[in-house]
């Protein structure tokens, strides 16, 4: 061990985990980086949300005081009033008709009622997803396959080869 190597320091003021809904931030990433691992929220979201808030967006999510960090808890709760609706990712809901934005599970949940909703109707998008096909229009014809190789399995012929010749060793 050289004495040059740095020693880990205890930071008690860090929060290693940042609870927004749902999910758990990384708290010793940047404030744009840690709330763009949320599902709903990407990097330019994240990026007006630090900017609506006053924050730094490279500053360490963890280290930023309690306030601050309820001042973008309200702001990503509340991002749909804050922006205009082109900006929602869940705009005219086929069943309640509002336009909002989606975070967390809540948009995992509300992507797979789309997709049963599809499959139900029998739309085109709901039988390819029924399917397991390519949903938005692709390339099928040599991208895609599940059905695994289709050729030569070098390992079982030099297996079974091993196999053979100690059989006619044991013969002789």
């Amino acid at each position: 061990m050289s004495a040059e190597e740095p020693q880990e320091q205890e930071d008690e003021d860090l929060q290693y985990f940042v609870r927004i809904g749902q999910t758990d931030l990384d708290g010793t990433k940047s404030v744009e980086r840690s709330l763009s691992e949320m599902n709903g929220i990407g990097r330019r979201t994240a990026r007006l949300i630090a900017e609506k808030a006053g924050v730094d967006r490279t500053a360490t999510f963890g280290r930023l005081d309690e306030d601050v960090i309820d001042e973008v808890v309200t702001l990503v709760e509340n991002y749909a009033e804050e922006v205009p609706d082109w900006l929602n990712n869940r705009q005219n809901d086929f069943y309640s008709g509002e336009t909002t934005h989606e975070i967390g599970n809540d948009l995992q949940l509300s992507r797979q009622h789309d997709i049963n909703r599809m499959k139900m109707i029998d739309s085109y998008k709901g039988t390819r997803h029924k399917r397991g096909q390519k949903v938005r229009g692709q390339r099928t014809k040599s991208t895609g396959r599940t059905e695994g190789t289709i050729g030569v399995n070098v390992e079982e012929i030099r297996e079974e080869q091993a196999e053979e010749a100690a059989d006619e060793e044991g013969d002789e």
